[in-house]
């Protein structure tokens, strides 16, 4: 089997790498980057893998890979994911996300492939919902706050009408906050652990920077999300949504909280909100219900919220050198 992974090089594409060759299932996995593109996050599996440099938004590029690569499944997982720059650069994100997507059915569908496309969908679709609306199902209503969200909304409808017009081989994944080590430090959580880490080794004075810590969500390790992908490409239905996410449900405030618990700074630290932080939209009660999923696959999370926080207070002590 060959599986090519969009975005390997990051947060999400490392991990689902990792997984796959974890399974030793003699699986060939392949990986797009850009010339730009950081190895930091698979430097231990560059011999385990095969990166191609390809612009997913350049059709040609992407009909080569594809035709090159021959994938058996695709895990598409590029994106411009960053919600602020959404904000400031609405167009490119746009354009990144929505026509990166599109160029891969595209290839697909021109190659004549076979090809089983798992879209990386996000909780973000659903924006602001009401307390009577929680927990969040795949049948919610699409009320995207933010230029990535909607960029999120487009290519989900674009992959349900390859799917009605194609019969082609999709599946999206809408999956709510995940967590974990790699993650960049532009992600609440990963800055509150870095900013952490660093009074830890002394190199910043006991203040911690924060946004908005009302914003109720749940957290799921990174590792338990690409168990959930693979399994979704094994067991679940063609066309179909699936909404992926924890049942434990807190408030980035506890989440914070629970990351100075595990470190040697304790709550001797002062936290103070920039606004620079804040969002012009903010989405504030993500609540999954991964009941669809679950019943179809049986899958479960192993890695609980602490063991999470505490892999990512590890991973910033390595990488933060004194």
């Amino acid at each position: 089997m060959r599986v090519l992974i969009t975005g390997i090089t990051g947060f999400a594409g490392s991990y689902m790498a990792e997984y796959i060759l974890g399974l030793n299932q003699n699986i060939e996995v392949y990986g797009t980057k850009r010339f730009t593109s950081s190895l930091h996050n698979v430097k231990h599996l560059l011999d385990k893998i095969t990166l191609i440099e390809c612009e997913l938004r350049d059709q040609n590029c992407v009909d080569y890979t594809v035709a090159q690569v021959k994938p058996d499944k695709i895990f598409h997982l590029a994106a411009q994911t960053y919600i602020p720059a959404s904000f400031a650069y609405p167009l490119d994100t746009l354009v990144t996300n929505i026509t990166s997507t599109l160029a891969l059915m595209e290839a697909v569908k021109k190659n004549k492939l076979d090809t089983l496309l798992h879209f990386c969908s996000s909780s973000e679709v659903y924006g602001r919902v009401e307390k009577n609306e929680v927990p969040i199902n795949e049948y919610n209503q699409m009320r995207p706050q933010n230029p990535y969200a909607v960029s999120k909304c487009t290519c989900d409808l674009l992959v349900q009408q390859y799917y009605a017009s194609y019969k082609m081989k999709v599946m999206i994944s809408r999956a709510f906050g995940y967590i974990g080590p790699r993650a960049k430090d532009v992600f609440a959580y990963s800055s509150f652990a870095k900013q952490i880490v660093e009074i830890e080794k002394g190199l910043r004075e006991p203040v911690i920077h924060v946004g908005n810590l009302k914003s109720v969500r749940t957290f799921l390790d990174i590792r338990d999300v690409v168990d959930a992908y693979w399994i979704m490409t094994e067991k679940c239905d063609f066309g179909e949504v699936y909404v992926i996410g924890s049942d434990q449900t807190m408030e980035l405030e506890e989440l914070l909280n629970k990351l100075l618990s595990l470190s040697t700074v304790g709550k001797n630290v002062r936290v103070e909100v920039d606004k620079n932080r804040l969002r012009a939209s903010d989405v504030t009660l993500q609540i999954p219900d991964s009941t669809k999923f679950i019943q179809k696959t049986g899958w479960k999370p192993k890695i609980t919220i602490d063991q999470s926080m505490k892999d990512l207070l590890d991973y910033w002590r390595k990488e933060i050198k004194c």
